[in-house]
């Protein structure tokens, strides 16, 4: 059995801003079935983010970490792995269209109606399992003693920009993203973009509420490299994971 989390009366004199950590962890992927219990490097997918957000835990980064759920076997595993499940989530929260704040809400409410009142989440995706505890850690400092809503990590691209992209039209031609597409354009000249990779997201509960959205329009940055934010969706990501974590 999982201990209980610790209080946040405990621990509120060390970080005044009380934070949920969530592992999202629905049943029904479709790009990988059964994502979530895949091997990589002999554990399943979810058991990554369940050690970080124990080591985050630990390190006093975020108050509790708990595993979001529809599925009975995902929450065994999770158990197992140390993970805290402290309720099932809905159904209508883990459907192909549901959105990620539906279930960031729940668990809010779910938590509150037992007490338990975050200022902050935190969602560990598992399908971006490669991370390093403390610079989360660092970053949360960051964050703590800052003034935006949100925190996200991002990798730097020097070449894709919407000048290389394309949008499929069915029928075999492409049409360009950015009417500058054919112009020669140097890669010095664009410069480089900071990408999204999906393996950290922070955002404080009250602009949750207010807005129903998870990332602001001027959030701050966790810088990792490229090589580290892999977003597993498709098996050909599973291959590339598995050669880069397994090594």
């Amino acid at each position: 059995m999982v201990g209980s989390a610790p209080s946040l009366i405990e621990i509120s004199h060390v970080n005044p801003l009380s934070i949920l950590a969530i592992v999202p962890a629905r049943g029904g992927s479709k790009g990988i079935p059964r994502k979530n219990l895949v091997d990589v490097c002999g554990k399943p997918l979810i058991a990554w983010s369940i050690e970080t957000g124990n080591a985050l835990v630990a390190a006093g980064a975020v108050h509790r970490c708990i595993v979001s759920t529809d599925d009975a076997e995902i929450a065994d595993v999770a158990r197992l792995r140390g993970g805290d499940v402290p309720f099932m989530r809905p159904a209508a929260f883990a459907t192909d269209t549901a959105k990620a704040i539906d279930y960031v809400v729940h668990a809010l409410d779910t938590l509150a109606a037992r007490g338990e009142a975050y200022q902050a989440v935190m969602l560990l995706q598992p399908t971006s399992p490669i991370r390093d505890a403390g610079a989360i850690a660092d970053a949360v400092a960051r964050f703590r003693d800052g003034t935006s809503d949100s925190l996200i990590s991002c990798y730097q691209e020097d070449y894709i920009n919407d000048l290389v992209m394309y949008v499929d039209d069915g029928t075999g031609y492409l049409a360009p993203k950015s009417p500058n597409h054919n112009k020669g354009v140097r890669r010095q000249e664009h410069g480089p973009v900071m990408v999204r990779n999906g393996a950290l997201y922070v955002t404080r509960s009250r602009y949750i509420r207010d807005t129903g959205r998870l990332v602001c329009d001027r959030p701050m940055l966790m810088r990792m490299r490229k090589v580290d934010s892999i977003d597993l969706d498709a098996p050909d990501d599973l291959e590339i994971l598995r050669a880069v974590m397994c090594r």
